[in-house]
Formats: structure tokens, C-alpha cells, sequence
């Protein structure tokens, strides 16, 4: 049976820390929480759970996740952000795969809690994460912020697992927009940084093929008014994340 370090990163996070700590007990061997100098009690929450508790200044999403990794005391690794959790199925999952281990990763659903609903539209679900891993096979990677683990080998020798990883994303309308503008700023850079640039024609039309995929195509009007506000924020989303992109270009053209 192979022993299996969880690695968590937090900042604030006491609203949902509590949560994600519980959900891994029983399989947890040790338990890896790397914080961002939290200003609430999410320090304290954490202590009071045993866990290993670190501190770095966050430098970003990907490098802050590899930089956990180095504080598991296992090679083997399961990364959970603090607003999720397991539920009991995918808990017997990986408690089975600890006593066969066959793979160099393993993908695993999740599934999303917005404002008090479970979202299986939108293009939210089944959101396949690979998330249990031998990290000597891999790597964070992705644009920041949407990191994610990739192994040296692709997908070749990856497995799946039963159940979902339980995400309380957003608990208000109001924590969806701020994450919204977080996200497009630090996404938009990322992007314009790698070369890409946009016009005016993709920053008005790339919305509204946003909002039609999501709503439509994707199928969240099954989603009910949940549907309908995740896939228009989401069109904002879009837009905002160009109209982001132009001000870099203008900014950029103005020094020449």
C-alpha cells in the first residue's frame, strides 16, 4: 500500500478549509497546507487539524502548487484546493487505489456548488481534473491562473476514478464577479505575455458565442436561473478578459 501526502494551498480560506480536511481523513497519511501569510483563521483552523503548515508568498498559481509538492513527505499526491472536498465515493476510490497502484495519475470528476446548487451543465460537469498523482511523473503547468498538472508521459498511463470532487465555488453572486475580475486580470496578461492579441470584432463576438455554447449547446438552461447567470457572467468573463488584452496592447503601442 502506498502512503499518500495531501497538499493544499490556502489564502483565507476559512470558510471552506474545515471542509476540504475533513473529506480526507482515512486516507490521508500526511497532510501539506501551504499558505499565502492568511490575514483570518484559516492558520489556526489548520493547526487544529495536526497538518503540516507552511508559508510562502504566493508567486502564482502553477509555481505556488510545485512549490508545495517539495513539502510532501510521500511521492504520492493528492492536490485539493480549499473550497473542495471528496464525497464517499471517490474516498473509497482512492482508498482502493492506495492498495493498487497501477497508474502514473489519476483524472477524477468535479462537480460544482453555485450559490447553493450543484451545476451539471454549463460545461461545468463533469470538469475532469487529474488531481492524484506520483509527482516524480509530472508537473504543475497550464496559464496561470488555470493551472494544472501535467504528466511527463501524457495520458498514455492515466486512470479515472468514481465520484466527484465536491467544489463550493461561489457562495454569493457577488464572490463570482470579484473572482471574475481576479481571474480575467491575471489570465489576460498571462495571455498577451505569450503573443496573443485581439481586436474589436472578437472582443464584442466572443462573448456571445460564449454565452450561446454555454446556454445552449452545453445545455445550461437545464441548469435553471443558475444556468442562465453562470453562462451570462461567463460571457462577461469573456469580454472583460479582451477588453483586458486591449488595454496591454494599447499601453504597449503607446511607448513605441
Amino acid at each position: 500500500m502506498v502512503s499518500l501526502s495531501v497538499v493544499i494551498i490556502t489564502y483565507n480560506e476559512e470558510r471552506n478549509i474545515a471542509r476540504c480536511l475533513t473529506s480526507v481523513k482515512g486516507i490521508a497519511d500526511d497532510i501539506v497546507v501551504l499558505d499565502s501569510f492568511s490575514t483570518d483563521q484559516t492558520e489556526a483552523i489548520c493547526r487544529s487539524f495536526g497538518v503540516r503548515f507552511f508559508q510562502h508568498r504566493f508567486e502564482g498559481h502553477i509555481e505556488q502548487k510545485n512549490l508545495a509538492i517539495t513539502y510532501a513527505l510521500f511521492p504520492h499526491v493528492l492536490s485539493l484546493d480549499a473550497d473542495e472536498a471528496l464525497d464517499d465515493t471517490l474516498k473509497q476510490s482512492i482508498a482502493s487505489v492506495k492498495s493498487n497502484w497501477t497508474k502514473s495519475g489519476y483524472y477524477m470528476n468535479r462537480l460544482t456548488n453555485y450559490c447553493g446548487k450543484w451545476i451539471y451543465h454549463c460545461g461545468w460537469y463533469p470538469d475532469r481534473k487529474l488531481r492524484l498523482w506520483d509527482s516524480r511523473e509530472g508537473k504543475w503547468g497550464g496559464v496561470n491562473p488555470h493551472d494544472k498538472f501535467e504528466l511527463f508521459q501524457g495520458d498514455n498511463n492515466a486512470g479515472h476514478l468514481k465520484g466527484n470532487i465536491l467544489h463550493y465555488s461561489y457562495y454569493t453572486l457577488d464572490d463570482h464577479y470579484r473572482q471574475v475580475n481576479y481571474f480575467t486580470g491575471i489570465l489576460a496578461k498571462s495571455q498577451f505575455e505569450g503573443g496573443k492579441r485581439t481586436n474589436l470584432i472578437v472582443l464584442y463576438l466572443s462573448p456571445i458565442v460564449k454565452f450561446l455554447r454555454d446556454y445552449i449547446i452545453k445545455l445550461g438552461v437545464l441548469d435553471g436561473k443558475a444556468g442562465f447567470t453562470i453562462s451570462r457572467i461567463s460571457a462577461y468573463a469573456t469580454f472583460l478578459k479582451y477588453r483586458k488584452i486591449r488595454q496591454f496592447q494599447k499601453a504597449l503601442n503607446s511607448k513605441k
